[in-house]
């Protein structure tokens, strides 16, 4: 599954970082403590989080996740969607909370 499948079949708000659509999802990973993530994460991972300041973008990197997903409809401040379209690193907003986004992923990915 792409990130742009997941968007269509969750119905994500899409923010930025168009050019990462295609990249493949095999797994979720949910967690707001950025150290832990870094620590954490798969490569390939949709990565649930309502954190949305810069730094989850080189966390994103460093992981090689393939889309943050923001829930609970956190802002997203326009220099975090500027680094997110020029790392490549699709953001998507849902209004539903991690643990909703997670059992909707649980029958997609």
């Amino acid at each position: 599954m792409t990130v742009m499948d997941l968007q269509k079949a969750l119905d994500l708000e899409f923010l930025s970082g168009q050019d990462g659509l295609q990249k493949e999802v095999s797994g979720v990973y949910i967690g707001d403590m950025l150290s832990w993530v870094m620590a954490k994460a798969e490569e390939n991972n949709a990565w649930i989080t309502i954190q949305t300041n810069l730094n989850i973008l080189a966390v994103a990197v460093m992981t090689e996740v393939s889309c943050i997903l923001v829930a609970e409809n956190a802002e997203v401040p326009e220099e975090t969607l500027q680094k997110s379209n020029e790392e490549n690193i699709p953001i998507l907003r849902s209004p539903l909370t991690a643990y909703g986004l997670a059992l909707a992923l649980s029958g997609v990915v």
